[in-house]
């Protein structure tokens, strides 16, 4: 069991490592990796959260005078 956890925690590594990889090669192309995790984020949602996500944002923007 033990080495099962190590051997994963080995494989999360590599994966966190070429997920920052990624993140670097699309800084260089001019991508803003802020806005990539806030997109991924996003398209993780279910279709109806995202909605009632963005009518609230929305609200509290007017509501504090933002846009």
């Amino acid at each position: 069991m033990v080495e099962r956890i190590e051997r994963l925690e080995e494989e999360e590594k590599g994966l966190k490592d070429d997920k920052r990889d990624v993140y670097s090669e699309a800084k260089a192309v001019g991508y803003d990796a802020k806005i990539i995790r806030k997109i991924i984020r996003i398209r993780k949602m279910k279709p109806d959260d995202r909605r009632e996500e963005e009518m609230l944002l929305d609200t509290y923007k007017c509501a504090l005078g933002i846009d």
